[in-house]
């Protein structure tokens, strides 16, 4: 078992708080670019909106 402070972190594209690693994002940790579903909504629909 690892400690939590002990995972990898990133910062979140979204809303700018750091996050931590979790098992589900084990295969696309790379990937990852945002802490939860509702920043990554929200950041795809200001996208979306003004363009």
């Amino acid at each position: 078992m690892r400690k939590k402070a002990d995972l990898p972190q990133k910062t979140c594209k979204g809303c700018g708080r750091p996050f931590t690693w979790r098992r589900k994002w084990e295969r696309d940790w790379d990937q990852v670019r945002y802490c939860s579903e509702r920043c990554r909504r929200q950041r795809d629909g200001a996208k979306a909106v003004t363009t």
